[in-house]
């Protein structure tokens, strides 16, 4: 008996040990001094409270240590008019702020918003934090040990779209942090310009990505040039995947072992959500033995759907309307623009009132 309490205690030890080399690598990879950005967009927790910041106009992505490990104040997070409140706290007014992403710390329960102060390309980018408590704070950008990595083919600051709107901004839409890696969606300047990347954390340089391409059933087409607006990542029978979700709403799946450097991937359309829609955000949980996805979107409000038989789906490749994995609407949730998991039973919402305010709430998974 003695023997089997110090062959455990050993394995004990070393698997502390690993933890702490693994910290040790995280904590030394991050740099002090001022993070330089030039814009702040899509957020993503990593480990130890590691924050990946989205910086589309810098054609970047840091990693911030916020030093935020613990819960300071527990419970949900109810704020009106938060809009007014982070006008007020930058010294400005409400229409000239923009609330970029909302992302939860799942350490601290720390809510952080990336924030525009100003409007067009001269926005100074912004980083605050609240939580429970209600109090709302700066981040400063200028003594916080990061790290950045420069993306190498992102659209030309000065590109234009079809619409006359930047292709710069559009180089980083959505961000995740999975087993070790950043992935990152957004456009490249390439021919075949859609782009998914998995970048390896404590970064080095950051590689050309994957060009993706999907057939959008509502436009009866193959596309490589419409970028992912949010992502997920989700394992598919014990397969990792990147659920994808574009403007007008094919929902599409990508195994990501095909992720490589330079490849051309052909992901499966599971599911047209309907078009003339935009999707904002996504979320997946578990909530009675069974895993859902939650998407907010601009023209049909909040979708809520199964995925107990997202592996059925073979893929659509022909025009068609709403059709695929079934989704159900929550009427009851309205003007919802970003969305994350608080915890494991509640889920925060950033939610335009009626008034055109915007509101922080946080309301049962459901």
């Amino acid at each position: 008996m003695e023997a089997v309490t110090v062959t455990i205690l050993r394995y004990l030890l070393v698997a502390l040990l690993a933890v702490a080399a693994v910290f040790a690598d995280y904590s030394t990879s991050l740099k002090p001094g001022k993070a330089e950005l030039k814009s702040a967009g899509a957020l993503a927790f990593g480990p130890e409270g590691i924050l990946f910041i989205g910086d589309s106009m810098g054609a970047a992505v840091f990693a911030l240590d916020t030093g935020d490990r613990k819960v300071r104040s527990s419970g949900p997070v109810e704020i009106k008019a938060l809009n007014e409140k982070v006008a007020a706290l930058l010294g400005t007014s409400p229409d000239q702020i923009l609330i970029n992403d909302v992302a939860v710390n799942p350490l601290s329960k720390r809510v952080y918003l990336s924030v525009s102060r100003g409007r067009g390309p001269d926005a100074a980018p912004m980083l605050l934090r609240t939580d429970a408590s209600g109090k709302l704070e700066e981040v400063s950008l200028d003594k916080v040990k990061h790290a950045r990595v420069g993306l190498p083919n992102a659209p030309d600051a000065a590109a234009k779209d079809r619409r006359g709107e930047s292709l710069r901004l559009e180089a980083i839409t959505d961000l995740a942090y999975v087993d070790g890696r950043v992935f990152i969606a957004g456009l490249s300047n390439e021919e075949f310009a859609s782009k998914l990347r998995a970048v390896p954390f404590p970064f080095q340089e950051a590689n050309q990505g994957t060009s993706v391409e999907i057939f959008h059933g509502a436009h009866g087409r193959f596309e490589t040039n419409a970028p992912v607006r949010t992502f997920v990542p989700y394992a598919i029978q014990k397969e990792q995947h990147i659920l994808a979700a574009y403007t007008c709403t094919p929902l599409v799946k990508f195994p990501v072992s095909q992720l490589k450097p330079g490849a051309k991937v052909m992901g499966t359309t599971i599911a047209e959500l309907g078009n003339r829609n935009r999707p904002l955000d996504m979320i997946v949980y578990r909530k009675g033995g069974s895993d859902y996805i939650l998407m907010n979107n601009t023209s049909r409000g909040v979708m809520k759907m199964s995925t107990a038989k997202i592996h059925e789906y073979e893929g659509i490749t022909k025009q068609t309307d709403i059709t695929g994995l079934p989704y159900e609407t929550l009427a009851e949730l309205k003007g919802v623009e970003q969305l994350d998991r608080l915890d494991d039973l509640n889920v925060l919402m950033l939610v335009r009132s009626e008034g055109g305010g915007l509101d922080l709430k946080t309301i049962a998974l459901p």
